[in-house]
């Protein structure tokens, strides 16, 4: 353990996974066009945009298998770690935090320019800062789902709400092997409670009023390997059962724009030192990402 390096001490690219723009004209090269800035504010996200070449998924694939094996020598650094957060050995689902920590091709993917760009416009061009990463795998045959839920009623724990989540596969996500659904306009719909994130598919319909249980009508992301989908801290999603032959793994990066604070005097990540509520977010786990080009 005592070699171990911890990544979250260095706040820029540690490998040469990604290249950082050294121009203007390559940083602009990396924006999305008005129509795609106007669909994420009119329906909650956008979908279909490619983060990844295959050397770079390739890579991060295997340090996915590397990093899923408990004994691991970095193991510790996870914030979270679930082999499978559902209590069905029939309904698989892998979910950890804090693997930014441990691989540099994570580790880097943070500062990946095509995800920071794309940020920073979905944030209303605010300096983006980091939040907390995720990984979600869905085995062939029986992996688990990802219930119905709003990011932001697990994250009330800082303040203002000006969060963001990208998502981005490492396989092909398709119908048949769990793609992320989302629930158009639901990010209009307020802050609801916050069901088991790995038990009941339905669970938050109980929480819906019959008007939004009416407009309750689920789109299916399908996206290749390299793709990337982002929404809003308050729009529904989930994702159903893979009964497929193939995987669905996918990790998450999710971010905040600079300024946010903590609400709470209790832990935010396991691991973590506590930030005292009403202090900015900021510090060694939450890095700055990106302020835009002066």
């Amino acid at each position: 353990m005592a070699n171990v390096r911890d990544l979250a001490d260095h706040h820029h690219l540690v490998s040469e996974l990604f290249s950082q723009p050294k121009s203007k004209e390559e940083w602009d090269s990396y924006r999305l066009s008005d129509e795609q800035v106007a669909h994420f504010h009119e329906y909650g996200y956008l979908s279909g945009v490619k983060l990844l070449d295959e050397v770079q998924v390739n890579k991060l694939r295997n340090e996915l298998d590397e990093i899923r094996d408990p004994k691991h020598p970095a193991h510790h650094l996870f914030y979270e770690f679930h082999a499978n957060e559902s209590t069905n050995d029939n309904a698989v689902l892998f979910h950890s935090l804090g693997h930014w920590r441990i691989t540099e091709g994570f580790h880097d993917a943070l500062w990946n320019p095509a995800f920071i760009v794309a940020a920073h416009q979905l944030l209303e061009n605010k300096p983006v800062r980091f939040w907390h990463d995720q990984l979600f795998c869905k085995p062939a045959h029986h992996g688990g789902v990802v219930a119905w839920h709003q990011d932001y009623s697990y994250w009330t724990r800082t303040v203002a709400m000006q969060h963001l989540t990208c998502w981005t596969g490492l396989d092909d996500a398709t119908i048949d092997n769990g793609c992320l659904h989302y629930i158009p306009k639901s990010h209009r719909w307020g802050l609801l409670d916050a069901p088991e994130i790995a038990g009941d598919m339905e669970g938050l319909m109980s929480y819906l009023s019959e008007e939004q249980k009416e407009q309750f009508k689920p789109v299916p992301i399908e996206l290749k390997k390299g793709y990337a989908t982002f929404h809003h801290p308050l729009m529904v999603h989930g994702s159903f059962e893979n009964k497929s032959e193939k995987s669905r793994r996918a990790f998450v990066l999710n971010v905040f724009a600079d300024g946010t604070i903590s609400n709470t005097d209790e832990v935010l990540l396991k691991g973590v030192p506590e930030i005292p509520k009403g202090k900015k977010m900021e510090g060694k786990f939450f890095p700055l990402l990106y302020e835009g080009l002066k």
